[in-house]
């Protein structure tokens, strides 16, 4: 395998031509090499580009290609093309692929794959498109396909690799490692091997570089390592990659609901699922939703709406708030000209809060014995910058208007606005996920309502109370 770093491919002359530019993206003569082999539908020229190519390098190379060259390309490569490729691009990019590829090619691809890898390939197609692919595999391994596509979508039981090796307490190393030696199907990857009692329950697991440091006469329950954090199949694969993360695992062992072995999760499928979180989170912070770059216009459109109207009922709220005030704001034109500095002010100050408790959720690091300590620290910072900023902002007011009454009411409304920015900005994602709301989504619009509203009516209510 090359550096992916320097990685290079024979172009059509023989040269050697750049998988990827300075950047990291795919360079332009790779891609133009092969949409010019494509053009001419030739297989072995694209076979020699695409050979001993990362599917990673691919499957960038794929989502750079039109939407009918992509099929095109994976027909013509044949049985070369490692569906894997497929596990490595957007959604959309690999669902249009499926739809134009024949049923049976799909099936052939995703028999080479690991489980885990064909089930992340089929679950988002409809179950008529899943079970004409499915007929087209071999019983058993449809079975085990089947079984894991029957969990809940974003479980534990979806992302689980069903490839694994099991063996009893009782065999010494030496057999154990004589039956991998023979066995025809062993995971092409994997770290440690499993223990299970006689129910197929696991009850301990061994370090492959422990194995292969004992003695062939050894027994396997005298190293076995116990007991095994086990993961249940329904779980949301995030709750899965906190256990992860807090133990500090490789591979975890996945159970049915009778604590029966059913198949492991990688780290590998980890790392993916903390990526996708992470990205579901900050799409979710800027109302974008589950949006891709490889959408299309009108599907961008029509995700960013909904978010963008309810964005216009808040500030219909907010302007309804300084409608109350017309009368004060025509008699003082210095007070429309700070107003914006108000609000915006809480608006990120709230926002940094907002950010924190949500991710502290996300990683269940706030739990119930530490929100109030949170709370605490949140007011206490709010009180403080607002005291900080007042002190500034009511000073520059004073100066900038000559009128040192206005700039201790917009002192007074910054202090006011940012310590409900500290509050709202906890409260309010912590609410949600009380709820089963999802805070990462919701938190924005109703933070960004609260500190607006709340800072006009600070602002232009004590300006009407002690200056008009």
């Amino acid at each position: 395998m090359q550096d992916h770093a320097e990685a290079t491919s024979p172009g059509q002359d023989g040269e050697a031509v750049p998988v990827r530019d300075e950047n990291g993206a795919i360079s332009l003569p790779f891609l133009s090499a092969a949409s010019r082999a494509l053009a001419r539908s030739d297989g072995e020229a694209l076979r020699a580009l695409c050979a001993d190519q990362h599917e990673a390098d691919i499957a960038d190379l794929v989502a750079a290609l039109s939407a009918d060259e992509r099929p095109q390309f994976i027909e013509l490569l044949g049985g070369d093309f490692d569906f894997t490729v497929l596990t490595e691009v957007d959604d959309s990019v690999r669902e249009g692929i499926l739809e134009a590829l024949p049923a049976e090619a799909v099936a052939e691809g995703v028999q080479d794959l690991e489980s885990d890898d064909a089930v992340y390939i089929l679950e988002d197609l409809d179950e008529e498109e899943q079970e004409e692919i499915l007929e087209k595999i071999p019983d058993f391994q449809r079975a085990l396909l089947k079984r894991s596509l029957d969990y809940p979508e974003d479980s534990a039981g979806r992302r689980m690799q069903v490839d694994l090796i099991a063996v009893p307490p009782f065999w010494s190393v030496g057999r154990t490692i004589d039956y991998m030696r023979e066995s025809d199907d062993l995971p092409d990857e994997f770290y440690e091997i499993v223990v299970v009692d006689p129910s197929f329950r696991p009850i301990g697991k061994v370090p492959l570089n422990k194995l292969l440091r004992s003695k062939r006469p050894i027994l396997i329950d005298s190293i076995m390592d116990s007991p095994v954090q086990m993961i249940p199949a329904d779980m949301d694969q995030e709750e899965a990659a906190v256990v992860f993360e807090r133990y500090n695992l490789v591979s975890a062992e996945v159970v049915d609901a009778h604590e029966r072995l059913v198949g492991v999760l990688m780290f590998d499928d980890i790392v993916d699922v903390i990526q996708e979180e992470a990205e579901e989170d900050i799409r979710g912070l800027a109302g974008v939703g589950d949006e891709e770059i490889s959408d299309t216009v009108v599907d961008t459109a029509r995700s960013r709406f909904t978010w963008l109207l309810l964005n216009l009922a808040t500030a219909i709220l907010a302007s309804a708030v300084i409608a109350l005030f017309d009368g004060t704001l025509q008699q003082m034109v210095a007070l429309a000209i700070l107003m914006p500095i108000v609000a915006s002010m809480g608006g990120n100050a709230g926002t940094q809060t907002m950010t924190v408790a949500v991710r502290a959720l996300a990683t269940r690091e706030l739990a119930g014995y530490n929100i109030r300590r949170f709370i605490t620290r949140e007011l206490l910072v709010g009180l403080l910058n607002g005291v900080l900023f007042a002190a500034l902002i009511g000073a520059v007011a004073a100066v900038w208007f000559s009128n040192p009454a206005l700039g201790g009411v917009i002192a007074a409304a910054m202090i006011i606005n940012l310590f409900c920015a500290g509050m709202f900005g906890i409260a309010i994602p912590v609410g949600l996920d009380r709820i089963g709301v999802d805070p990462a989504i919701a938190s924005t619009v109703f933070l960004t309502t609260v500190t607006d509203v709340v800072g006009f009516l600070a602002f232009l209510g004590l300006a009407s109370v002690l200056l008009l």
